[in-house]
């Protein structure tokens, strides 16, 4: 037993080892969550300095009042003990001291009287090995003090809010007596018994000359205050999402420091409880946010729903890491690559009647509207998020294209072959999370530079891939896509110059709103920071037509104007090889003496028009019959007017929406809208170059007719080829093919079939 005693204690049994638990914080030092320790516990390990001196006379006191004075073993304590017991007749007292206390717990002996000479004989050898100091530290670092708590750091945080460091007299007293009877002594189920306990303490100090009489009785009437219990984190979501990110040496315990901001994801939760409340008729419930800092990738707020406890909505799913539909905000980087391809803010796009070819057989394409706008320049399709523009140009590029990119921004999860999505990628058919759209956003706000989001403040003790950074955007690009979106003039037609998105600052933002009204999105940025919104439900109910403006919008709002309460954000860096070009509104062209509306529009190096407008032309009418004068009018009867001449493909619109065209047969659009066969694209001696890279399947040209009123069917000849039969809007889709070919389209009436004229393309 000597050589026990005499054997060295091992640093390994003294380390903290599971007493620490995982105390997550804010970035300005804000405990957000502490997780238990191995031994089901809070713990905080201090040294003995960093313990304030009233509480380790305190708890000498009170457990082992000649601790200096023995070697481990107390005879005269465990006499008392025994005569205490025997007179009482049941057992009131152990007699150990706090070295055996100390003992006990390193070695996890059972508190039963055979255990009893093992554990005298391990404090005998602890105190040979330890001084003091080292074996008190280990103590009050080590002993209960209930509700999960071990230490007197941890209890010294729960019970009041405060380090050991700094603990009262009357503190230091009222925790050195739980540790006796730890839930005998609990402070929020007993607090009288807790009371009587903290003035045995004062009784021990007074009688070991640590307290004088007047300070003991003063403390003994006056209350002691203890801050209430709580029974929630703060920050769930974020916190449960950095619990499964951590590694296993981050779980073993010690303090997390992230770059998440408390005071800011307090403020906007309360944003977001209200916004939810207003929105209840429409049957939403909940929502999620994501707020990240744009030179950091910091996360600053990660509200993953409305009420995390909240089991009848499901408030334990993580909207932040869900995967939804992302409706209309994946258009922006449609638009990235078209101004990649040669498109420019003021290129022309058909906003009419479309039916493009998807996997499953079609889709007819729609405006959220219901109507189709005609021709309208690129910052306005985007900036008005009109679907049929977005489709027709992704027509163009390939969705393969946009799936690549979109993977290349972090939507990873965009994982199915581009034919599986189709055009309606544009549209948002695929699934995305919050977290990988925002951060999207993120590269647009940085001059079109990806980076991954960051949660730690020491991103080195990250579990996450090494830190990339990659330029998915030009940084002329990423502007002009910036433009489009915070100009609220472009927004205007489809949105109204009001509106939750007419901010007092310079912010870029795009809502998205999925068919069935299931999702609603609103992502977008300043100069300092990007916010993503999602608003909706996690059982999948759809909302009452509530879209991405009305939903998503005020709150993301609001949560803009929180974020620049203090100060307005700096106006986005224009970046060099940019230029202004007036423009002709209609056309995007360089204005002709017809234009009477123009603007100025930016344009990248290289890419402005040159060509003048040609769509406002003029016309000498006759005053009197309303037709085009002829030489022999009389000049004071003629009348300059000017008309919008569009290409062929938009006369259907144009018919619709009673758009005026010259009288007579000047122009060869005047003939009566459908009135005739033709073939509206492609053209008469158009030319298409096949990509070399790009596979054979994606690479096919969407055909456009016109036909008489009440034609049933056409049927396209290609070639001499009977290739395809359609009804109204009588489009088709053909495979490119090497060679010149012949176009025609035929109509099967009586008393003898319809012909179109002819065209003649050539594919290289």
């Amino acid at each position: 037993m000597t050589i026990i005693a005499a054997w060295p204690v091992g640093n390994n049994r003294l380390r903290p080892g599971n007493v620490p638990s995982l105390r997550i914080y804010d970035c300005r030092g804000t405990l957000l969550r502490e997780v238990l320790s191995s031994q089901q516990g809070h713990g905080i390990w201090v040294p003995l300095q960093e313990v304030s001196p009233h509480f380790r006379s305190a708890i000498v006191a009170v457990e082992d009042k000649r601790f200096y004075h023995h070697f481990g073993v107390d005879p005269l304590a465990i006499l008392r003990a025994a005569w205490l017991n025997v007179s009482k007749r049941k057992v009131l007292s152990g007699g150990s001291t706090i070295t055996q206390q100390l003992a006990r717990q390193l070695y996890a002996l059972p508190r039963r009287w055979y255990a009893k000479p093992l554990e005298a004989l391990l404090a005998v050898r602890l105190e040979v090995w330890l001084s003091k100091a080292e074996i008190l530290e280990q103590y009050v670092n080590r002993v209960p003090f209930g509700n999960q708590t071990f230490g007197v750091e941890a209890a010294a945080r729960l019970y009041f809010d405060k380090p050991a460091a700094h603990l009262s007299i009357s503190e230091a007293a009222f925790l050195a007596g739980l540790p006796q009877s730890p839930s005998g002594y609990d402070p929020y189920r007993f607090p009288d018994k807790a009371k009587q306990r903290q003035s045995m303490v004062l009784q021990a100090m007074l009688r070991d000359g640590q307290l004088d009489l007047s300070d003991c009785f003063q403390i003994q009437q006056a209350p002691t205050e203890f801050v209430r219990k709580q029974g929630r984190f703060l920050a769930p979501h974020f916190c449960q999402m950095l619990l499964t990110e951590a590694n296993p040496q981050q779980k073993a315990g010690g303090e997390l420091h992230t770059t998440l901001d408390w005071a800011l994801q307090s403020r906007i939760e309360t944003l977001v409880t209200g916004h939810i409340r207003a929105l209840a008729d429409q049957n939403i419930t909940n929502a999620a946010v994501l707020v990240l800092e744009n030179t950091t990738g910091g996360v600053k707020a990660w509200i993953g729903a409305e009420d995390f406890f909240n089991d009848a909505h499901q408030g334990q799913v993580d909207g932040v890491l869900a995967l939804r539909q992302p409706g209309s905000a994946l258009k922006p980087f449609t638009y990235g690559l078209a101004l990649e391809s040669g498109f420019t803010a003021a290129s022309i796009l058909p906003d009419i009647e479309t039916h493009a070819a998807t996997a499953d057989g079609g889709l007819s394409v729609r405006n959220y509207d219901e109507t189709f706008h005609g021709p309208v320049r690129l910052r306005t399709a985007l900036a008005c998020s009109y679907n049929v523009p977005a489709v027709r140009v992704l027509e163009v590029l390939g969705a393969d294209w946009l799936l690549s990119r979109l993977q290349k921004l972090g939507m990873s999860n965009l994982d199915k072959p581009a034919n599986y999505y189709g055009l309606g990628l544009t549209l948002g058919n695929g699934e995305v999370t919050l977290a990988q759209l925002t951060n999207a956003y993120r590269a647009l706000a940085n001059s079109g530079l990806y980076s991954p989001i960051k949660v730690w403040q020491d991103e080195a003790v990250s579990s996450a891939p090494p830190f990339l950074r990659e330029l998915v955007f030009s940084p002329q690009i990423a502007f002009l896509l910036t433009d489009f979106l915070s100009d609220p003039q472009a927004r205007a037609p489809a949105f109204g110059l009001g509106g939750p998105l007419r901010l007092p600052f310079p912010c870029a933002a795009k809502t998205g709103t999925t068919k069935d009204y299931r999702d609603n999105w609103t992502v977008g940025y300043t100069s300092q920071y990007t916010v993503g919104v999602w608003v909706g439900n996690f059982d999948g109910q759809p909302m009452q037509k509530s879209s991405g403006i009305s939903g998503a919008a005020p709150l993301f709002r609001d949560i803009m104007l929180t974020l620049h309460a203090e100060s307005d954000p700096a106006a986005f860096v224009i970046p060099q090889n940019l230029s202004k070009v007036t423009v002709c509104e209609k056309s995007g062209k360089l204005p002709g003496a017809n234009c009477l509306q123009q603007l100025e529009e930016w344009f990248v190096k290289g890419t402005a028009p040159t060509s003048v407008c040609d769509v406002h032309r003029a016309y000498l009418i006759d005053r009197r019959n309303g037709r085009l004068a002829v030489p022999q009018t009389p000049k004071d009867q003629v009348k300059e007017r000017v008309f919008e001449i569009w290409p062929e493909e938009y006369v259907s619109w144009m018919a619709d929406n009673k758009v005026p065209l010259p009288p007579g047969s000047y122009s060869e659009l005047a003939v009566e809208p459908g009135q005739r066969l033709a073939i509206s694209f492609p053209s008469d001696g158009d030319i298409f170059k096949i990509d070399p890279i790009l596979r054979p399947e994606y690479q096919t040209l969407q055909l456009e007719a016109l036909a008489p009123h009440g034609t049933n069917t056409v049927e396209w000849i290609i070639d001499s080829v009977s290739v395809a039969k359609t009804k109204s809007p009588y489009s088709a889709r053909w495979q490119l093919t090497e060679g010149t070919h012949r176009m025609q389209l035929k109509v099967d009436s009586q008393p003898t079939p319809l012909y179109s004229p002819e065209i003649l393309i050539s594919v290289f």
